[in-house]
């Protein structure tokens, strides 16, 4: 990034209506921005990387402040609110626009996240084996205007009642701390 003390993560772990929620409430994001990246089509749709033929994933880049949050407690926060297990999949959403992935921007970043991930395997937090994908940045590209800030716009709907609203709780309960305001209670 050109301003000076921010940094760039993407990250794909599902949905990215479901991270841009959990995300944009913590303290030390400054932006958070749905999108594909990993794919082989210029551009690409919503539609299309629903059909799983570009290849691309759905990712959040998060624009942060390193002196408030760190690469490593994104991550933390991104092993929580997502399953790193389960191939191509996260509950209900299968394909691999899916998958779990880490697109890291810089070999700090990579040994960050290397080390975090052999850290989660050997505490056997979950049965199976992590399957993040731990690749380079690739292209990202934005999604339609509609996907921006969509559980804030519709906390009715019925995805995000069902999956995206529990996703945010968690984070909520387990990184009070690190949250911009405390939600009012309800």
């Amino acid at each position: 990034m050109s301003e000076k003390g921010i940094e760039t993560a993407t990250l794909a772990g599902g949905c990215f209506w479901c991270l841009e929620a959990v995300y944009l409430e913590l303290r030390g994001v400054r932006r958070v921005e749905s999108g594909y990246a990993g794919g082989h089509v210029q551009h690409p749709t919503y539609q299309q990387v629903c059909s799983g033929a570009t290849g691309h994933a759905e990712v959040v880049r998060i624009t942060f402040s390193p002196d408030e949050i760190s690469f490593r407690e994104l991550l933390e926060v991104f092993f929580t609110i997502h399953d790193p297990t389960t191939l191509n999949r996260q509950g209900a959403d299968v394909g691999t626009q899916y998958r779990s992935a880490i697109f890291h921007h810089s070999p700090e970043q990579e040994a960050v996240a290397r080390e975090l991930i052999a850290r989660l395997e050997s505490q056997g937090l979950w049965r199976s084996p992590i399957v993040t994908e731990l690749v380079p940045a690739a292209e990202f590209f934005a999604a339609e205007a509609y996907h921006r800030n969509y559980f804030a716009r519709n906390p009715g709907q019925g995805y995000c009642r069902a999956v995206v609203a529990p996703k945010v709780a968690k984070a909520r309960a387990k990184f009070l701390g690190k949250l911009k305001r405390v939600p009012a209670s309800g």
